[in-house]
């Protein structure tokens, strides 16, 4: 048996431990019920539960949800549109999330799926610095598609982030330094 203080108090018989624990206004827990002879602590359960209640919720607290964002294209996207999506595609790469690039064929543009194949591999090349490719472009039915993932760690894009953040908050170094104005002594 082990106190609320973490000494052992050695081999009690149950009826013992009970009268212990009752004394200090806490609860016998069995820790161990397979050893032998069966190992109790004395605690205040309530408390142990919530502080273990506590440290799952922390731990949520620091997991990353990643997020699967969906970008669909048509083998006639013209390159405007085209530019558009794949900032679109940037930006949820830089914010951490996986990219997933659909075509969907239509009648007969499924004879045309060498289009389609294009016009995600050229996805691919332009936000390569920025993605890895988890699955390469792909047809399951009527659709294609490919899906990326981020490249970077959130550690390493946050340490980018206030790189930048600091050196627009910097003044230019070709910039004059502040003047300095005397105070007149009094």
């Amino acid at each position: 048996m082990i106190d609320d203080e973490g000494n052992q108090l050695g081999i009690l018989p149950p009826y013992e431990a009970i009268k212990k624990a009752r004394e200090k206004n806490l609860d016998l827990v069995e820790i161990s019920p397979t050893a032998q002879p069966p190992v109790c602590r004395i605690m205040d359960y309530g408390k142990y539960l919530y502080q273990q209640e506590k440290k799952e919720r922390e731990a949520k607290k620091h997991q990353k949800t990643i997020t699967v964002k969906e970008v669909k294209f048509r083998i006639n996207v013209d390159d405007h549109d085209y530019e558009t999506k794949k900032n679109h595609v940037l930006r949820f790469l830089d914010e951490g999330d996986k990219v997933k690039a659909t075509i969907f064929f239509r009648g007969r543009e499924m004879t045309r799926t060498g289009l389609g194949r294009q016009i995600l591999e050229r996805l691919i090349k332009d936000v390569e610095p920025h993605s890895i490719v988890e699955f390469r472009p792909r047809q399951e039915g009527n659709t294609l598609h490919a899906i990326l993932a981020p490249k970077k760690s959130d550690k390493e894009r946050e340490k980018e982030k206030q790189k930048a953040a600091a050196a627009r908050s910097a003044p230019s170094p070709s910039a004059p330094p502040p003047a300095q104005v005397a105070k007149p002594a009094s």
